[in-house]
């Protein structure tokens, strides 16, 4: 399919629709209308591994601030993923740094060690933590439950090597995700409660999760049916590809807010970011009511005008920067708030 007209004009692919432009972030129009709709929907390419491979230089900006230099940098092989852990400048505090096991976006699809190392860099840095990145198996080669079961390995290795091999306060664990990564860092927080022996842990930190993989435009989707770029058609091809078996789309294990009440109640005070304009918005807000109403220590925050990407996008819009700087704080608050218990 060629992305130009016959005069080699590069032809708009996913044009804003006209009903949400004034809802947007005015930044997040102007890159969009420079950049964004002249590439082609992930949905109407076939897939193949080369899918994966970076734009060329200079197809557009990079989006991101650049990684932010950290104490130390360390990688491991756990099972069949990796960790990369970043440790922050410093002495440790007594009994050890606080910890996030955090688990960046990418549509259970796409993905790496360095993703989202800007995030990842300021949280280590900012919130005074060791981050402990996992990179996890990828859809469709390593389809579910396989992501989920590297994100379970990861933790019961950070509950159990993380004081020696990284000077960490095993009693000080939060787990957080980005997109898919809050996806599997709901559900993950939930299975922590049911390992044995239990792994407790303190916060989590939901970052525009995908929580319900039976939402549709019946449903949580209909609001927001025509945000940019992250777009049902989009967002029902990853599912497909992570989920190839619809049966297991209403599993609690694939979709976290299918969880019981019993089990729900057991979550960890949660702080969960939604942007405005995604269409994940609803049921990120409502994930945040039903925990609330099971009694956990739930906040939600909404960001007007945000599209889904807003987050990994601090290095062109504001709203971006504001987003990680929110999160940072949120995560360094729970931190604050169990050394202050």
């Amino acid at each position: 399919m060629s992305n130009s007209d016959s005069d080699g004009i590069p032809k708009p692919q996913q044009p804003l629709h006209p009903s949400v432009v004034a809802t947007l972030d005015p930044e997040y129009v102007a890159f969009h209308n420079k950049y964004l709709q002249y590439v082609q929907p992930a949905h109407t390419r076939p897939w193949g591994p080369e899918s994966r491979k970076p734009p060329p230089p200079g197809a557009s900006p990079r989006t991101e601030t650049d990684p932010l230099v950290v104490g130390r940098t360390q990688d491991w092989n756990v099972g069949h993923a990796k960790v990369r852990a970043y440790t922050p400048v410093g002495e440790r505090p007594e009994g050890g740094w606080p910890v996030i096991l955090f688990i960046p976006g990418g549509g259970w699809v796409y993905g790496g060690i360095e993703n989202q190392a800007s995030l990842s860099t300021n949280m280590c840095i900012r919130a005074k933590c060791v981050v402990v990145s996992l990179d996890h198996r990828l859809a469709p080669e390593d389809p579910y439950p396989a992501a989920l079961e590297d994100a379970i390995d990861a933790l019961k290795w950070l509950s159990e090597n993380g004081s020696i091999l990284l000077n960490v306060n095993t009693n000080k664990i939060a787990v957080g995700g980005c997109s898919s990564g809050g996806n599997l860092a709901a559900i993950l927080a939930l299975k922590a409660t049911q390992l044995n022996p239990q792994i407790p842990l303190m916060f989590q930190l939901l970052l525009v999760p995908a929580v319900d993989n039976t939402a549709s435009t019946d449903t949580f989707w209909n609001s927001n049916r025509h945000a940019p770029y992250f777009t049902p058609e989009t967002v029902v091809y990853y599912r497909r590809l992570y989920l190839p078996n619809e049966q297991d789309w209403s599993l609690w294990q694939a979709s976290p807010i299918l969880a019981p009440r019993d089990l729900l109640n057991k979550a960890p005070k949660t702080w969960i970011m939604v942007a405005g304009a995604d269409l994940l918005r609803e049921e990120g807000e409502r994930y945040g009511e039903i925990l609330k109403d099971v009694g956990v220590s739930a906040e939600v925050k909404v960001y007007e005008g945000a599209p889904h990407a807003a987050l990994v996008m601090d290095g062109t819009m504001q709203i971006g920067r504001t987003m990680i700087t929110d999160a940072v704080n949120a995560l360094a608050q729970a931190f604050e708030a169990v050394d202050n218990a």
